[in-house]
């Protein structure tokens, strides 16, 4: 039943992925000066798996694997007045090379986890990081076992 008066609303939609490699996250500068995880919007007749690693190869050069989902959260982005829902996936590089930056963002980097805290970044980006991390030392564990 449809409550009378009732509009739905629409948001954006935006796959991002977590990847690290020898302990080290890719990350890219956007045009607000933040930091943010590789990703972007899916498009239709393709799944949020297929999107994020499309859209990481688009961004880095990196081709990778997708991994499990990470996390999902509501962003509010005050300079552009709009919500996107956000997804996070744990990503897996399937290159040595170094990332390469793209038209899209202002700088490219890899950084270690212990510096993540003090950088200007979404707190769901954080929070998606270091649950990346915590799984893949416990993955890392099971194996030493």
């Amino acid at each position: 039943m449809t409550t009378p008066g009732y509009v739905p609303r629409s948001y954006s939609i935006s796959i991002k992925g977590v990847v690290v490699r020898d302990g080290a996250v890719l990350l890219l500068k956007n045009e607000r000066g933040e930091w943010e995880l590789p990703g972007g919007r899916i498009e239709l007749g393709e799944t949020p798996e297929e999107c994020v690693a499309r859209e990481i190869t688009e961004e880095t050069a990196w081709p990778v694997t997708t991994g499990p989902i990470l996390d999902s959260w509501m962003y509010y982005i005050d300079a552009a007045e709009k919500h996107v829902f956000i997804v996070t996936y744990g990503c897996y590089p399937d290159t040595d090379a170094e990332p390469v930056l793209s038209h899209e963002h202002t700088e490219i980097g890899l950084f270690p986890e212990s510096v993540i805290a003090g950088l200007t970044m979404p707190e769901g980006y954080k929070r998606s990081i270091a649950t990346w991390f915590a799984r893949m030392r416990a993955a890392e564990s099971e194996l030493v076992r």
